[in-house]
Parts: C-alpha cells; sequence; structure tokens
C-alpha cells in the first residue's frame, strides 16, 4: 500500500465547503451570527446551559484560569500525560503546577494520588484540578467533584479529545464530557486531527452564569457593551438620556481570542455528523481490540470502554522506537501521546525530575498512537494490523 496512513486526518465533505463558502459571501465574516449558532449548536450537543466559542483549545484554558481568579502561586494540580497546554494555563497567570501521576489502566489522573496530595498539605494549599479526558476516555468527574468540594477546589475539565464522550454516574446516568454537572468549566479544541474541525478553534461550556458573563467578556479585550453594567456616565459616553449606540467599556484586561464566523460554519457542518464519527471510531478500535487481544508484545486499551471518545487509539509495546521507524518505512506515520509535562526542560526548572512520576513515565516508554480517524478503510487498519505483528513475528 502507497498511501499515506496518519495517526489522524480531517474529513472535509463538499457540505463542509459549502457552508464555509456562504459564510464567506455572507455580510459577516467575523464577529456575526455564526458564532452564536455554533454555541446553541454545541452546548445542545453537549448537554450545557452555555458554550463560549474561541481561538483554540489553549486560548480556552487561558480564558478558564483567567475567569477563575488564578494568580501568582497559586497551585493547580493536573495530570503529566497531556498536552503541554492542560499545565501552561496555569503558568500563564502565573500559578504552580503540580503534577500528579496517571492509572496505570486508563492512562488518566490518579483520583487516588490526587487524595494523597491534598491530604499531604494543609488545606487551602491547593486552588484546582485539571483532569484530561486523555484519548477520549472519560474522567469520573463526579468523584473528583466530590474530592474538589471537601477541598474547597475548582474543577477545569480538559475534553479536547473527548466530544460525544461519557461516563455513568452512581445512579447511572449518562455524563456527557463537559456538561457541567461536576467541572465548573470544561474546554473542547477544534484542531484538525480532533473530532470536530474547524482549522484551528476551542469552546469552553459552564452552567455557571456569572463565569460564562466573565469569559464573554475577557475573550473580546475585555470590552462590554450593555447599559446595565458601564460605570462611565451617559454624560460622558456622548449621550443625552440614553448610552449612544457607539458606547463600549474595556473594563478588565482581555484578548483577541474569537472565532471567526467562517470557522464557526465549518463547525457546525462538523458537528452534524460527530455522532457517525463517534460510531466509526468505535468501530475501528473493536478491531484492533480483537486484532491485539492475547498479544504478549502488545498492551491494549483494556478492553472497549462505554463512552470512549476514541480521539486516540494508544497501545503499550517494548522495542516502541523499532516498530515506530518500521511504521514509517511502510507509509504508517504513528505517534507518541505523550512525552510527560513534567519533564520538559521548562518544567524541569522547577525541580521535577525523572522518577517523580513512575507510572506516566513508564507509559511513555511503550506508548504509541495508532491510525484512528472516521475515514479509515478496513483495508488500511487491516495492513496497520498486519505491519505491527508482522514486525514483531518476523
Amino acid at each position: 500500500m502507497n498511501k499515506i496512513i496518519p495517526y489522524g486526518r480531517q474529513n472535509i465533505t463538499q457540505e463542509d465547503i459549502d457552508a464555509v463558502i456562504t459564510t464567506l459571501k455572507s455580510d459577516y465574516l467575523t464577529q456575526g451570527p455564526k458564532i452564536k449558532e455554533f454555541e446553541n449548536a454545541f452546548a445542545e450537543y453537549i448537554g450545557c446551559k452555555y458554550a463560549v466559542a474561541v481561538a483554540n483549545g489553549t486560548a480556552a484554558l487561558h480564558l478558564c484560569t483567567l475567569a477563575l481568579g488564578v494568580k501568582e502561586g497559586d497551585k493547580v494540580i493536573t495530570t503529566p500525560i497531556t498536552f503541554a497546554a492542560s499545565a501552561n494555563c496555569v503558568r500563564y497567570c502565573g500559578g504552580d503546577v503540580v503534577f500528579s501521576d496517571i492509572d496505570q489502566e486508563t492512562y488518566l489522573l490518579d483520583l487516588n494520588g490526587v487524595k494523597s496530595l491534598l491530604e499531604s498539605a494543609p488545606k487551602g494549599t491547593f486552588k484546582g484540578i485539571i483532569p484530561v479526558d486523555f484519548a477520549g476516555r472519560a474522567v469520573d468527574l463526579e468523584a473528583f467533584r466530590k474530592l474538589a468540594d471537601e477541598y474547597d477546589l475548582w474543577i477545569i475539565e480538559d475534553a479536547c479529545h473527548a466530544p460525544g464522550g461519557y461516563f455513568n454516574d452512581s445512579n447511572a446516568r449518562k455524563q456527557n464530557c463537559g456538561n457541567g454537572s461536576f467541572a465548573d468549566l470544561a474546554i473542547f479544541s477544534f484542531h484538525p486531527v480532533k473530532h470536530i474541525a474547524s482549522g484551528e478553534g476551542g469552546m469552553i461550556t459552564t452552567n455557571d452564569e456569572s463565569l460564562y458573563q466573565k469569559l464573554i467578556q475577557l475573550r473580546t479585550h475585555g470590552i462590554v457593551k450593555s447599559d446595565a453594567a458601564y460605570t462611565n456616565s451617559i454624560e460622558f459616553a456622548g449621550g443625552e438620556d440614553a448610552y449612544p449606540g457607539w458606547y463600549m467599556e474595556m473594563q478588565t484586561l482581555g484578548y483577541n481570542y474569537r472565532l471567526t464566523d467562517f470557522q464557526a460554519a465549518l463547525g457546525i457542518s462538523q458537528l452534524n455528523r460527530a455522532d457517525e464519527g463517534i460510531e466509526r471510531r468505535r468501530e475501528i478500535a473493536i478491531t484492533y481490540e480483537k486484532a491485539f487481544k492475547d498479544k504478549s508484545y502488545i498492551k491494549g486499551q483494556s478492553g472497549s470502554i462505554e463512552g470512549h471518545a476514541y480521539h486516540l487509539y494508544v497501545i503499550e509495546t517494548e522495542n516502541r522506537l523499532g516498530l515506530y521507524d518500521y511504521l514509517k518505512e511502510h507509509q504508517i506515520y504513528a505517534q507518541i501521546h505523550y512525552i510527560p509535562c513534567h519533564l520538559m526542560p521548562y518544567y524541569r526548572q522547577f525541580g521535577w525530575k525523572e522518577g517523580d512520576m513512575p507510572h506516566s513515565e513508564m507509559y511513555y516508554k511503550g506508548c504509541i498512537s495508532l491510525p484512528m480517524y472516521p475515514t479509515l478503510t478496513n483495508e488500511e487498519q487491516q495492513f496497520v494490523i498486519d505491519k505491527i505483528n508482522g514486525f514483531f513475528t518476523a
């Protein structure tokens, strides 16, 4: 097979293209009606009250930490096995990142590890937790919420890998990733390899109206356009009996983290077939699991998981470098997710070192993400499986 098979790939249809072209021909390229339409559609899909569209997932994380008031010296707990932005957002505000190890089976932030960390310090030491729905597997946020409430902590759910993912709570109720039932805020990414692509882009979801209002303001330079919110006088604004239509106020230091209307149009079109994409991802995962079951040289994702969104399909194996290079020779571009954040040179300067997160470090030595995207054909997937088995049995 001569075709390149990447670990992830966007799927752009004619409907997507038509949606973008229609918006490009409209009166608005930015700050227009498509933004609110996308936000409303996404909030309905996730099952939350509010959604705020932003420039990318990193912007979403930054705005969340700003809205929650993270400041210099605040300590926030997160996982080492994630993209660096999950931790960096705390540093943007001057806060301190405290890493806690993963569960060896799920690869998610280990609840017991976080509990031990909290118990080892006086109450008030930590301000919040940022759990990550890594690879698309939903974190049990009900359990984290109970722990967070005990220590007066907020939660930001990094659900970039998991739109459409869910877990069942203690009452057997389906809890969609990002629905706001347990986390104060949640964030999503619309990078091309994610479930929903808009080129770049992100979304913040919440059920908290006060946080929603802060996010709206921070997203656009800290500017408000509301008579009820203005602090300067009508006279100063240039009005007589009311504020003039042009008037606005910058009331806090915000950012330009807006999404464009044509990106939102693409996002809406992609959202319309999100469930179809999830279904196909789960089919691919089941095929991988069956193919690698009982193979001594592969540790898979511990069985089919209900509610898994399968942004990634990760295996652990020996001779990871050899397999990676062998697959690349055959035009299969696997990827590694992730180099543990605490061992990035930037974070080493704060004292993190090898041995601090043994489960994460062991995971990194063998992890490799296999091709996983809805347009991966059965023939292509079988080619990947055959090459992996062939490498280890040769």
